[in-house]
């Protein structure tokens, strides 16, 4: 009897967790105004088509899979958007990322910006599927973590806010 117990807690805890990792369900989507654009926000070029095969084109694994481009950070840290940022760790990443070095069920986030740039944080938090069938920088995660990261379904200000928690936790003022 103890053994169906403690296997029926162990499936009910699996279940719980990959709920948990999978996000709100929702599409979070939303519209750049320019009334939106502080210099602190990440500037970013898309692609001229939404239509573009990235099969025929070349893969960039400097910025990774995706559509942000050249992103430009300011020197100094926009505090709410860190704080914002926070927020969606809390809710979103936290069971599977610690912000020490140490991994957890994904690496630990201390670093991170200092080990991948902004392009491709951004296209990795709003582009996982792509990101990890393509990018070499993610299947070696892949390889050593041995889960393959669900996708949150990120805005793209979702993400923004999260690339400025990264940088306050780098030590980012």
């Amino acid at each position: 009897m103890k053994k169906i117990i403690i296997t029926f807690s162990l499936i009910f805890s699996l279940g719980l967790f990959l709920a948990a990792c999978g996000g709100s369900g929702e599409n979070n989507t939303s519209s750049n105004s320019p009334a939106d654009t502080s210099t602190a926000q990440a500037e970013t070029s898309a692609p001229a088509s939404a239509n573009t095969d990235t099969s025929t084109s070349k893969y960039d694994p400097t910025r990774g899979e995706g559509k942000f481009h050249d992103v430009k950070l300011s020197a100094n840290l926009d505090s709410k958007m860190a704080e914002d940022g926070d927020k969606i760790y809390e809710l979103k990443c936290s069971s599977c990322h610690k912000l020490t070095g140490e991994r957890l069920v994904g690496p630990g986030w201390k670093g991170v910006t200092s080990r991948h740039n902004p392009a491709w944080i951004l296209n990795f938090v709003t582009n996982t599927d792509d990101m990890i069938d393509k990018d070499p920088k993610a299947q070696a995660m892949l390889e050593i973590c041995m889960v393959r990261m669900p996708n949150q379904n990120l805005s793209d200000d979702q993400a923004r806010e999260i690339l400025e928690f990264m940088r306050k936790n780098d030590g980012v003022k």
